[in-house]
């Protein structure tokens, strides 16, 4: 029989009451916290959504339609399959998070970066990857030096050209152009779609083919491949019959239909006994098509959402109800894809150094406590450090897309090292001793053993790192970004707004009380949607990784 007390050597009087209290107490704590922070997020989505300003009927066919169908089929799957369920849950989740990032993506390739600049630097990158991956398996017997030189070289000259910049510093002209600048100067070139089928969809249907040859055989993997690249460009050609544009409708294709068919196609394919699950994500779609259609038949009204297709593509106004945040989502984008391509190599390079090849002396133990303490510094610290490093010392404008970008990135720099770090300490160690004791050497067992073993946690990190980048205010406000855009930046060196900084100018420099009940609810919904979509991603990847263990 279980003692309530007793004294154990070394722990000293252990009581399973007071243990038992404790972990009713932290249940109990979070529970508060969770339940607090629900209520919050429900009075913003009311003010935001206003659901109840619809008419009832509205909400008697939506509940008829898609609520009690959806309800009575995931309790089913749940009683009989909850795989299945899951699959299901899977599905409609991947289609939600798909669209708002497809979202981001139409916005950049419509009003930022045009499809053929996309395409020239997409070929640009291709070239010189290729031509080191034929290096690499190819040319065993050359010296790894000579290697990385030729490496450097060809990515310089397909990207800058000659001289390239250093003909800039040295004042000679340029020689021979990049092979983007070569590809943007042709005389004939294809429409914007098929440039973008050609840089987005091509990668997509490779993808595409490797997954389903992975899980049957090459055949299978060409077929699937093919019919992914006939698929975006069908979409291509259908989009305008539907009211879809052309290059809107290559991105839904390509980052929605692509990726979901993927999906549902393999598991079906892998776990047979999971395709009952499928019924749900049709019972969702056929549920909002069919309330949808009985809602303009009989008339009914919806709610009076502030959250609609004008506060999504309009910019600012002086009046909340024409006000949008159209350019401020545009500048965040920007801002992540800055964040990200300058924090990722740098934090992840690092945390390799640290873990793989650093001696562990008084040095590196130093580094070790103050990389733990730069990720508790408040955000506003690294906008003093952004503000004096990058505008004052380095004489850059304030406020830019490149500013605000290596401001973050030195936000977020310590948490990815740090996350970096924790997934490469996951990895077994004898996973390097065997790769060690099939003579490998050490770079080749962390790019063959440990990297791949651990860039799910690194990919994890980092999107949460991403996450908190993205809601961050203090930092930018310290570089000078401005709070109000009215377009969208085109250029690194172009001034930049963002979400979190325009909800704030929305509560303080144009505090009333239109914007308090509509404007600024909206954006806040917004955010966090963003929030959740990143986070979810990160969720589904750790997952993954850890069902794979």
């Amino acid at each position: 029989m279980a003692t309530e007390q007793g004294t154990f050597e070394g722990f000293g009087e252990v009581s399973k009451t007071v243990g038992a209290a404790f972990r009713y107490l932290l249940l109990g704590a979070t529970l508060i916290g969770l339940v607090a922070l629900f209520i919050l997020l429900v009075f913003v989505a009311n003010d935001a959504i206003q659901p109840l300003t619809a008419d009832p009927g509205w909400h008697l066919t939506f509940l008829l339609t898609l609520v009690v169908p959806t309800t009575a089929v995931g309790g089913w799957l749940y009683a009989r399959n909850p795989d299945a369920l899951r699959l299901g849950a899977m599905t409609i989740g991947l289609v939600v998070v798909s669209l708002m990032f497809a979202g981001g993506a139409a916005m950049i390739f419509i009003d930022i970066i045009t499809p053929l600049t996309w395409f020239a630097y997409t070929f640009a990158l291709a070239v010189p990857v290729g031509a080191v991956v034929a290096l690499q398996r190819f040319a065993h017997r050359t010296p790894f030096v000579a290697k990385l030189g030729a490496a450097i070289a060809v990515f310089y000259l397909a990207l800058l050209g000659v001289p390239g910049p250093l003909g800039w510093v040295l004042g000679v002209p340029q020689v021979v152009p990049s092979l983007a600048g070569a590809v943007t100067s042709l005389p004939v070139i294809p429409v914007d779609w098929m440039l973008l089928v050609a840089a987005l969809g091509v990668p997509a249907a490779a993808l595409v083919a490797r997954y389903a040859a992975d899980l049957a055989d090459t055949r299978a993997g060409l077929a699937a491949g093919g019919l992914a690249l006939a698929g975006v460009s069908a979409a291509a050609v259908a989009g305008p019959s539907v009211g879809i544009d052309p290059v809107p409708a290559v991105i839904l294709a390509t980052m929605v239909g692509v990726p979901t068919a993927a999906y549902v196609g393999g598991t079906a394919v892998s776990r047979p006994a999971e395709r009952v699950g499928l019924l749900l994500p049709l019972v969702v779609v056929g549920g909002v098509i069919l309330g949808e259609l009985l809602v303009t038949s009989l008339g009914f009204a919806g709610p009076r959402s502030w959250v609609d297709w004008q506060f999504l593509t309009s910019a600012h106004s002086r009046n909340a109800v024409d006000a949008g945040l159209y350019p401020a989502i545009g500048g965040s984008i920007l801002l992540m894809v800055t964040v990200a391509v300058l924090s990722f190599p740098v934090g992840v390079g690092a945390a390799v150094y640290l873990e793989e090849y650093a001696p562990d002396t008084r040095f590196t133990r130093f580094i070790d406590v103050n990389i733990s303490n730069l990720a508790g510094v408040p955000s506003v610290v690294y906008g003093l450090l952004g503000l004096g490093l990058f505008v004052t010392y380095l004489g850059r404008p304030t406020g830019t897309v490149l500013i605000g970008g290596a401001t973050l990135a030195l936000l977020i720099l310590p948490i990815v090292i740090i996350s970096a770090r924790e997934a490469i300490r996951s990895v077994p160690d004898e996973l390097r001793q065997a790769s060690y004791g099939m003579g490998a050497t050490r770079w080749q067992t962390v790019r063959k053993v440990v990297l791949p073993r651990a860039f799910p946690g690194i990919l994890t990190g980092t999107i949460l790192a991403l996450g908190r980048a993205i809601g961050e205010t203090a930092p930018l406000i310290m570089i000078g970004a401005p709070s109000v855009l009215f377009s969208l930046p085109t250029a690194l060196s172009a001034k930049v707004s963002a979400m979190p900084l325009q909800v704030y100018a929305w509560a303080s420099l144009f505090a009333s009380e239109d914007f308090y009940t509509k404007a600024v609810p909206a954006g806040v919904v917004v955010l966090v949607s963003v929030l959740l979509a990143m986070n979810s991603v990160a969720i589904v990847l750790r997952n993954k990784y850890q069902s794979d263990q």
